[in-house]
This record gives structure tokens, C-alpha cells and sequence, in this order.
């Protein structure tokens, strides 16, 4: 635990808390973490792992296992995403909902077998998600959250895959699909290694024991082509794909189909929410999640009214600079019939007036 200088918050540490402070990171206070929102720059650290790679500590998600012959069955019910069709060593995005649609959280699926799955959660909601599973899971299917003892390190941009195949010998991206998982060695540390990331580029995620994680970590480091990345530029980076962010621009009041999610949705099985959303797919939906470019370089921020034919017409969820393509972007609920590509938006405070426009998804296109 740490307390930080200027709040009574207590937060957490990762255990790489000491390379951040060693490397000159700027701690920041995140979902209960002491956080690195930045080491040399977000700019530079979003560009660099554009352009070749960069290694971000994201020891404090939450990871559950799920095991027991019914453990499949059950996940069908939990979450949107398909469970059935997967086989071992694959992983698939989805969501937990409430009754009413709304989204408890995002995650990830991983099938380690038959009757062993992993779940990745948010960190903020964890607690959450751990208390909402055990409540809807049978009686047989053993329930563990194994976050404390888990680390994760992610490595995302094109150099990825030619860091890690110095590391293990073999290249990453002919062994591993997209969303698929391998048990893999690390320096002679057991890793689960997913072909999955948060940034748009080809990159991996690293999963292992927690005493491990900053031997892994300088292993990464010493290949000259890496660096360490913030929060900052893992925002930036996420918004120009138009991945959204719980919390931000998806949480419970908010479903998949007006978040435009629902390729993540499998309407054909039985599912908590299933009802509502179909209920809400019936009625239609009045606003959905788009994506925004700005004239020029100054965005606007979360909170921002969207203005449209001079009327309110919305709400800025995420919102920054984009180091790629040099304006502002970010993401917007807006009134469907204005949600258009190519459609004029102004976004406003109140003080400050942005003009932009609808663009589709992702924003930013290599």
C-alpha cells in the first residue's frame, strides 16, 4: 500500500511499482492503484509503440477461475459472448450483464478446458463482478479470484512479436492466432501468452505468478526496441481504435447494442439480460456510441455537451489527441438520427465551442 503526499487515499501497488519509480515514471492514483501515467511523454510513448513496441504493467486487473463440469454451461448464462463453440486455448470477448441489459462489465473468456475457464475483469470492478458470478453460478462450479497472485504485462506494437520470438525462439504470431492462447516459457517462467491488447497493433498479453513479474519485466526491457508505456498513451491509443473504456463509455446504465457492441452479443443462446435487450432492440435504440474527429488539435473532454442542427444532441465519453493522425478525437453518445459518418457536430462546455465530425470506428486506420 501506498498513501499518497496530497489525499487520505491508501492505494495499491503492482509488484513493479519500484521500475516505474526507477524508470521516472508519474504515479497517479487509478481504480485504487498507484498507477504510471507516463515515463518520457504520452506523445512519444503512443508513437512508439505505433511504430515498433511498448510494454505496459496491468498487474491490477482482476483475473477468476472457473472450474467443474457445469463451469461451461453456466459462463453461457453469464456472458454474451458465445462459450460453447470455443475450444481450448482460445479467448473471446464479452460482457456480464444485469437484468436489465445494462453492462456489469467487459472481459475476456479464456477455455483453458473442458471444464477450466479464466476470466479477465476490470480492476474497478472486481469486487463487483466476483460477488455478481457467485451469485449465478451452481453449486458444483468452484469459483476462485486469483488477482493477488497474478501478474500481467502487456507488449503491443509491430516489434512485438520479433522481441518475443529473442525471448522464446520461436515467432509468436505463426504460433498464436488472434485470440488465442499458449502456455509458454519466459526465462524459465510459466506464462500464458494471448495474442490480445487494448491498442489496435499485433501484440500479446503475458499472464503469470506475481513473484515473477519484474524479472519478466526487465527481460522485456533489454531489447532495445522496447519501452516502458503509460496509462496516458494506453488511453490515447485505445480511443483511436474506439475501444471503449468501462466506466467511461460503457457501465450499467448503458447496454451492448447502444454502445455499439453487439458483434460481441450472441442472440442466439439464453443469457442475464437477454430479455432486456431485446426489449430495448424492440423499442429501438435513441442514442449510440460513435466516434469524433476534430477540425483541429484541441479536443473536447468527458462530460462535453454534443450539439447538432442546434440542438443538444449528446454526450463526449472519452475524448484527447490523437499523436497519429495530429487532431482530436474521442467517443460520443448521440442521437441516432444524427449519428451518421461525415455528420457536423459541435461540442461544448458551456465556455469552450469544438466544431467536429461522426466518423466510424476504428478512428484511427494504419
Amino acid at each position: 500500500m501506498i498513501l499518497m503526499s496530497n489525499t487520505d487515499i491508501i492505494l495499491k501497488r503492482t509488484p513493479l511499482y519500484n521500475e516505474h519509480i526507477t524508470a521516472g515514471a508519474k504515479m497517479v492514483p487509478f481504480s485504487g492503484w498507484a498507477m504510471p501515467v507516463q515515463y518520457s511523454g504520452i506523445i512519444e510513448e503512443h508513437l512508439h509503440t505505433r511504430e515498433r513496441a511498448g510494454i505496459f504493467d496491468i498487474c491490477h486487473m482482476g483475473e477468476f477461475l472457473l472450474k467443474g463440469p457445469d463451469a461451461e454451461s453456466d459462463l453461457e448464462r453469464l456472458v454474451t459472448c458465445r462459450v460453447s463453440d470455443m475450444v481450448p486455448g482460445k479467448c473471446r470477448y464479452g460482457f456480464i450483464l444485469n437484468e436489465n441489459g445494462g453492462i456489469i462489465d467487459d472481459l475476456i473468456v479464456f477455455k483453458i478446458s473442458g471444464e477450466e475457464f479464466m476470466l479477465v475483469v476490470n480492476s474497478a470492478t472486481t469486487e463487483k463482478d466476483l460477488e455478481w458470478i457467485r451469485k449465478n453460478i451452481s453449486p458444483v462450479t468452484a469459483l476462485e479470484d486469483i488477482s493477488d497472485g497474478t501478474a500481467k504485462i502487456d507488449i503491443q506494437g509491430p516489434s512485438s512479436s520479433r522481441v518475443l520470438e529473442k525471448i522464446i525462439g520461436r515467432d509468436p504470431e505463426n504460433d498464436i492466432k488472434r485470440f488465442f492462447f499458449k502456455k509458454t516459457d519466459i526465462g524459465g517462467t510459466e506464462v500464458l501468452l494471448s495474442r490480445t491488447g487494448y491498442t489496435g497493433e499485433t501484440g500479446y498479453e503475458l499472464f503469470f505468478s506475481k513473484d515473477k513479474a519484474v524479472r519478466i519485466w526487465r527481460l522485456l526491457m533489454e531489447n532495445e526496441e522496447v519501452k516502458p508505456i503509460g496509462l496516458g498513451a494506453r488511453d490515447t491509443l485505445r480511443m483511436e481504435m474506439g475501444y471503449s473504456l468501462y466506466g467511461n463509455d460503457i457501465d450499467e446504465e448503458h447496454s451492448p447494442l447502444g454502445s455499439g457492441l453487439s458483434a460481441f452479443v450472441s442472440m442466439k443462446k439464453k443469457f442475464i439480460g437477454k430479455e432486456a435487450l431485446l426489449l430495448r432492440e424492440k423499442k429501438g435504440i435513441e442514442r449510440i456510441l460513435r466516434g469524433f474527429i476534430c477540425e483541429a488539435r484541441r479536443s473536447a473532454r468527458r462530460g462535453f455537451s454534443v450539439i447538432c442542427g442546434g440542438s443538444s444532441a449528446g454526450i463526449v465519453t472519452s475524448g484527447g489527441f490523437s499523436p497519429s493522425i495530429q487532431k482530436g478525437i474521442g467517443l460520443c453518445y448521440i442521437n441516432t438520427e444524427h449519428s451518421a459518418a461525415g455528420t457536423g457536430i459541435t461540442l461544448t462546455d458551456g465556455k469552450i465551442d469544438i466544431k467536429a465530425e461522426i466518423t466510424e470506428l476504428p478512428i484511427y486506420k494504419r
